[in-house]
């Protein structure tokens, strides 16, 4: 075999890890080396031809020059993009999308949940929640939070290079100017507004005020360790804004304690998702409740997890809700109880996945809400 031949099986041989992740590394380090891939765009049998300083030059597939092609943006791993939504995009709203986390909906979830949690509270006895409602609710969720995201991320670009989860963002990442997020915040809260016309005056009121905190959510962090309960009165605000958007008054005996075992929920789920950040978050002077609990967050979620099931509890007594409603309550609180007890919490995957799995929590309550209504008679 000639030393031409030889080459080029070298180079196959090392273009055949065991994932497409390795193997776009593979290539990566093989031109770092000096040995040039020439993407032909036809997929042949990797047959070789003399290249630049007489080194191999490889034919590559199709798909493999589609993602060579492709740009990663700092910070940023080469992996298929997670949603539907996000792969069909054109390419120049992407970034947009980024902005928005329309890539990462959970935050939409834990947003629309207390709202879907407060209106179901509301609905009379053997009926279903109004779907027109829950719809308007769950669009505001989307257009509410992708602009608290955008907020986020006007006064954090800076911050967000620093840290290594956050330094793709768009903004960070410099695939978005301030400008366009500042035109992508008005068109948000345009729409938003068109949603928030659709309700009664007094859930105008209550909608417009919530402004106030979604606007200063984000310095919290510069200012407090506490930035986490900033974000539990801001996420739960719907807790009290669903009520009154179905009933057109609000049932304080019902909705302060629903609003309070959201802000202890978030303290918890928020908590666990800062714990991936902490040793970022110290380098960039950035605070947060997993820094100031340190190793004993567990205790302080033990003591939050238990605070949410007194309020859900208390809200349950004063709307006079019946067994399926507590079983919701019990099957939220086991869930939480799973969380504390099994999450790593020097574990940044496993933070996340804990994190992303209150979607479930929150969900269980809702279906025993849902249930209790629907079932009940008077």
């Amino acid at each position: 075999m000639s030393v031409h031949h030889m080459a080029t099986a070298a180079c196959v041989q090392r273009l055949q890890p065991k994932s497409g992740t390795e193997l776009m590394e593979s290539l990566m380090n093989l031109l770092h080396t000096g040995v040039h891939v020439r993407a032909t765009g036809v997929a042949d049998d990797a047959a070789s031809t003399s290249g630049r300083d007489g080194l191999p030059s490889l034919k590559l597939p199709v798909v493999l020059q589609r993602r060579m092609s492709t740009k990663a943006s700092p910070g940023s791993r080469i992996h298929p993009s997670p949603n539907w939504l996000m792969r069909n995009l054109p390419a120049r709203l992407v970034p947009y999308a980024q902005l928005m986390r329309l890539d990462k909906p959970i935050g939409t979830w834990l947003l629309a949940l207390p709202c879907f949690w407060s209106i179901a509270l509301a609905t009379a006895p053997g009926h279903l929640p109004d779907p027109i409602m829950m719809a308007l609710f769950g669009t505001g969720a989307v257009l509410l939070r992708g602009a608290g995201c955008t907020i986020n991320d006007l006064w954090d670009r800076d911050l967000d290079g620093r840290v290594e989860r956050t330094k793709g963002r768009p903004l960070a990442a410099g695939t978005l100017t301030p400008s366009d997020a500042i035109g992508l915040l008005a068109l948000q809260l345009s729409l938003g507004l068109v949603i928030l016309l659709q309700l009664n005056d007094y859930s105008k009121i209550l909608g417009a005020s919530s402004l106030l905190l979604v606007g200063t959510y984000p310095l919290m962090k510069r200012i407090t360790y506490w930035p986490q309960a900033f974000l539990g009165l801001t996420i739960n605000w719907g807790a009290i804004m669903g009520y009154a958007a179905a009933t057109g008054a609000c049932d304080w005996s019902i909705v302060l304690p629903l609003y309070g075992a959201g802000v202890a929920w978030t303290l918890v789920y928020d908590t666990i998702y800062a714990h991936q950040d902490k040793r970022d978050d110290v380098t960039a002077g950035v605070k947060s409740t997993a820094l100031f609990f340190g190793d004993n967050s567990k205790t302080w979620f033990t003591g939050f997890g238990t605070l949410m099931a007194a309020c859900l509890t208390t809200a349950g007594m004063a709307a006079g809700a019946g067994a399926p409603y507590y079983a919701g309550v019990g099957a939220m609180t086991a869930h939480l109880a799973w969380q504390v007890r099994t999450v790593d919490l020097s574990n940044g995957p496993d933070c996340m996945a804990k994190f992303m799995s209150n979607k479930w929590a929150g969900t269980f309550l809702l279906a025993g809400i849902v249930m209790d209504r629907l079932l009940a008679t008077t």
